[in-house]
């Protein structure tokens, strides 16, 4: 690696805007190249940036894109940042580097209080609520959405105008035509100007033509927006729609329908005088879910975790109108497929998505099940780079859990995850599932059994109330299952019967926590002991059906290396949670871009680590090495059996120790998987073609509930009055404190 140097491509004043599958493209701007090599430091880069572009090098960031993965950005703010890019990059001659400007800090201290990516003359000036709803007799995709406009009163031009210089607002008075001003919102982002003046002549008369109904019902929808009134349908179907004012007696009216032998809708008559208040802007409006969808899309494909409330937000103060919350978050599903694709092709391209995975990546399996009806059943997925890692360097450790998909289809992440000699999460395998079942865990332990072809014993982490106790031996011979902690303590908490106050159930989970790590089996009965003071339920619960052979280092019989619950995989979980509502092959494409970056990276550090052990062992040792210095070492008749004195007596056998803390464990790579365009399916072997369709069940409306565990309910703090020191209550409420009032 000495002497390494790579051009690096410097971009400035363009934007990303996001493709198909996640991944990020610049578009426009100037670039310049710089030759960097391992001896420059960053502030002399980013002092040649400076120049380069002649700007203010404080007012930027650096970042940029690791090899094969166009969906992250890197940050550049050290000199450790910079050489780390030139040996992420030590197999091209150049690097693509971005100046974005950093986040402003503006005075929002008279501003409103609103999180939306919007300012408006509507913020300063109060608007007067009204609710006027309209029904509607569309299709499902274009069911109306009950709205409120939003009038501002009458204000002269002195008040705008001071009441903008106190939002911080420029404005120009000519421009007071538009009702939105374009400003820079607290994240930097300039923002689009309203588009309603536009859509004022989207209707024009007689004559005119729309290639559909759709799109003829769509202009309608932006027309009164515009004009500010609402409307009724009095015949409206796929050939012909007539429409009148809302407001009684006014005779705005339209009437459109069919071009024959064509799909074409013309408009044959309208009467396009009002009589009402509707073009002041007082009656109701009507908009659809996909008018929503229409005005958010480009938004969401810059930000995709654009939140339905500041939709909500967006679109009251871009065009006067209030949706609620589910209206928001119906629009954004609606725009977000149209974006990346419908769930139903996901599921149809699995077939040759699979096969891509595994011709990509030899040594791989992809697999997936059909129902007998070909809905989806189950993929599972597991990479070379993965099996050959944790054969080659981990320890036979293997952690099972599972998590809820968000998406429309709903099912079931499952997977298997190590760790590596950092004791960092090594993601093994994952599947996804209809549904959370034995039948697909057995099916899924078998798919990953077919992989490791181990002599080793591994011993699984996982919750015993996932059915795993019969799966798990039944597919891995003389393996062993270790009960998840957390999840057996959740058990334990769920079953205690009786009036236990907050601060038992904490001393008794403090206790089972001491005897599971308790090493000898005394140990262990003392703390067990002391549960039984607490609550004698608790202590049978324990000792008649816990199983502690299953949890408990004194009992346990096989190696869990001190990891007691399976929760050491859930950064694995948090990056499939950032992936979860994308159609199935998107989302496995980004887990495996996720693991794909994360071998890259750790790989680099590996090569970058000093000494035989990995930084985190390295430590450990060192403290270990302090306390051994207090223990008395001898050795036996067998050389490899040796007895060490401290506070207790022990035998170590060396000849059965097993380290495999090792760098290898990153030594193979996972390579990028081509995303399909317009390919569905695939022909099986017997020559016809498997199409695999969405899985009967589907998401319900509305945000799902979040609930605490019962143990994270007894750690929370518990509420301790100040005057008495007793425990749940507060001083207002102390019986003490009201007696000697």
């Amino acid at each position: 690696m000495s002497g390494k140097r790579v051009i690096a491509i410097c971009m400035s004043g363009g934007e990303f805007q996001t493709e198909k599958g996640g991944s990020l493209s610049y578009k426009g701007g100037d670039a310049h190249a710089i030759d960097v090599d391992e001896q420059m430091k960053f502030i002399d880069f980013i002092s040649e940036i400076g120049e380069m572009f002649n700007c203010d090098v404080r007012t930027v960031s650096l970042k940029y894109f690791l090899p094969d993965n166009k969906k992250t950005l890197i940050s550049i703010s050290n000199d450790k940042d910079l050489k780390r890019m030139i040996k992420f990059h030590e197999n091209s001659n150049t690097a693509d580097v971005y100046l974005l400007p950093e986040e402003a800090t503006p005075d929002i201290s008279n501003m409103p209080a609103s999180r939306s990516s919007r300012t408006t003359l509507s913020e300063a000036i109060a608007p007067i609520p009204m609710d006027d709803m309209i029904d509607d007799t569309m299709g499902p995709e274009d069911l109306p959405i009950s709205i409120s406009v939003s009038a501002p009163p009458a204000v002269t031009m002195e008040q705008v105008m001071n009441r903008a210089e106190d939002a911080q607002i420029v404005i120009n008075p000519s421009e007071l035509m538009s009702s939105i001003v374009e400003v820079p919102n607290p994240t930097g982002d300039i923002l689009t100007k309203a588009r309603t003046q536009q859509w004022q002549n989207t209707i024009t008369g007689v004559g005119q033509r729309f290639k559909n109904v759709g799109e003829f019902r769509e202009a309608l929808r932006k027309y009164a927006i515009a004009n500010q009134f609402g409307f009724r349908y009095k015949k409206n179907d796929s050939h012909r729609v007539t429409v009148k004012c809302k407001a009684e007696g006014c005779p705005w009216r339209i009437h459109a329908s069919r071009l024959s032998t064509t799909q074409l809708i013309c408009i044959k008559k309208m009467n396009p005088t009002h009589t009402c208040e509707g073009a002041g802007g007082i009656n109701g409006l009507q908009t659809s879910r996909s008018w929503v969808a229409s005005i958010i899309k480009e938004k969401l494909k810059v930000f995709p975790n654009y939140k339905p409330k500041d939709i909500v937000s967006d679109i009251k103060e871009e065009y006067g109108i209030q949706l609620n919350y589910f209206q928001a978050w119906r629009g954004k599903e609606i725009a977000r497929e149209q974006l990346q694709g419908s769930y139903k092709d996901g599921y149809k391209q699995l077939p040759l998505f699979c096969e891509k995975i595994m011709e990509t990546n030899p040594g791989s399996l992809a697999t997936f099940t059909t129902k007998e009806d070909s809905s989806f059943h189950r993929v599972f997925v597991s990479f070379h780079a993965s099996v050959h890692g944790f054969l080659e360097a981990c320890r036979p450790l293997v952690f099972l859990d599972s998590m809820p998909l968000k998406s429309k289809y709903q099912g079931t992440l499952l997977a298997a995850t190590s760790v590596d000699g950092d004791d960092e999460v090594f993601p093994l395998a994952f599947a996804v599932v209809d549904a959370e079942t034995d039948d697909n865990w057995e099916w899924f332990l078998l798919q990953l059994r077919s992989l490791l072809s181990t002599p080793c014993y591994i011993t699984f982490v996982a919750d015993r109330q996932k059915n795993l106790q019969e799966s798990i031996p039944k597919v891995f011979e003389k393996s062993f299952h270790a009960y998840c902690l957390r999840y057996l303590t959740d058990e334990l908490i769920r079953d205690l019967k009786g009036p236990f106050s907050h601060e038992i159930k904490r001393l008794i989970v403090d206790d089972f926590y001491s005897a599971a790590y308790a090493p000898r089996a005394d140990s262990f009965e003392r703390h067990v002991e002391n549960i039984k003071g607490l609550s004698p339920e608790a202590y049978d619960w324990i000792v008649q059906k816990s199983q502690p052979d299953h949890w408990a280092n004194a009992y346990f019989r096989g190696a869990r290396y001190n990891h007691m619950t399976s929760h050491s995989g859930e950064p694995f979980f948090s990056w499939a949670s950032d992936a979860n509502d994308l159609p199935i092959t998107q989302m496995v494409d980004v887990i495996r871009g996720k693991i794909m970056g994360l071998i890259h990276v750790r790989r680099i550090s590996a090569t970058e680590a000093n000494g035989n052990l990995t930084p985190s062992m390295e430590v450990k040792l060192e403290k270990e090495s302090v306390r051994a210095q207090t223990v008395h070492v001898a050795p036996s008749a067998d050389n490899n059996l040796f007895q060490v004195r401290g506070e207790t007596y022990e035998l170590v056998n060396m000849a059965e120790c097993d380290c495999s803390c090792k760098g290898s464990t990153y030594s193979q790579t996972i390579n990028p998987v081509p995303l399909l365009e317009g390919e569905m399916c695939r022909e099986s072997s017997g020559g016809s073609a498997v199409t695999v369709t969405p899985p009967p069940t589907r998401r319900p409306p509305g945000r799902p509930p979040k609930k605490k565990t019962p143990a994270e309910e007894v750690m929370k703090r518990q509420l301790q009055c100040s005057r008495c020191k007793g425990l749940g209550h507060n001083k207002s409420t102390c019986k003490d404190y009201l007696l000697e009032c």
